[in-house]
């Protein structure tokens, strides 16, 4: 039986919920730091949908939820592809009413590459709806294939500005055993709350990412540091 630890989950709300239970099940105990939330701007999608398009685009499940309240208006869209970076967005992406859902491996990259491999039939281009701030991996990729984008920033992740001692007060009694790292910004910004007091708490807490390009937000002096096999929780988790 695995020993219980303290893990600290820094992810946006609802996810940090979801990820809490999810720890909570396998015997830890979860201390919830979300250090981010998404601002939702579902008219920007709306708009952008309303123009020719042969197929969407998503690489956050946040997208859904930013449109949540949009149903109705999405309902003439249920026929179109849409490619999804991963198992996660090609769920929320199913649960919403899309029918031809198409699922990468986790990446842009990755997705811009299948998209690329359909690019015959995408004569009128992809809508993408994307948050802020993103990877331009898939929209290096599609251009790079020479596919027409059309990008609506859906969503906009904000920093939340959590004082010092609320942050000290939470670490503390005990200091977590595990973070739980899952994006670039959401890691750069999680350091930067740190008071020297606090950071040096965290030092030798362990820091578990879900790529490498969320290991870099990480300053020196922290660790250690894991990175886990592919970009999903799955694998991040099977590093505990």
């Amino acid at each position: 039986m695995p020993v219980p630890l303290r893990i600290l989950v820094t992810r946006p709300q609802p996810s940090a919920a979801a990820t809490a239970a999810r720890l909570e099940a396998m015997g830890h105990q979860a201390v919830l730091l979300p250090v981010m939330e998404a601002v939702h701007q579902p008219q920007a999608a709306l708009d952008a949908l309303a123009h020719p398009h042969s197929a969407i685009a998503v690489t956050s499940a946040e997208v859904f939820r930013a449109l949540a309240h949009y149903r109705d208006r999405l309902a003439p869209h249920f026929q179109t592809t849409v490619y999804c970076v991963g198992p996660a967005t090609a769920q929320a992406a199913q649960h919403m009413g899309f029918q031809s859902v198409i699922a990468g491996s986790g990446t842009g990259l990755s997705l811009a590459r299948i998209a690329a491999a359909a690019s015959a039939s995408l004569t009128d281009g992809l809508v993408y709806l994307a948050g802020w701030p993103r990877s331009p991996a898939f929209e290096a990729g599609l251009q790079a294939a020479g596919i027409a984008c059309r990008t609506a920033e859906t969503y906009r992740m904000s920093a939340i500005a959590h004082p010092p001692e609320i942050i000290e007060q939470r670490l503390r009694s005990p200091i977590p055993d595990v973070a739980l790292l899952y994006s670039h910004e959401t890691a750069r910004h999680f350091f930067t709350l740190l008071s020297p007091r606090t950071a040096q708490m965290l030092s030798g807490t362990r820091l578990l990412c879900l790529s490498e390009h969320v290991a870099n937000a990480i300053p020196p002096g922290f660790g250690p540091i894991a990175i886990a096999s592919e970009p999903s929780e799955e694998a991040l988790l099977a590093q505990l």
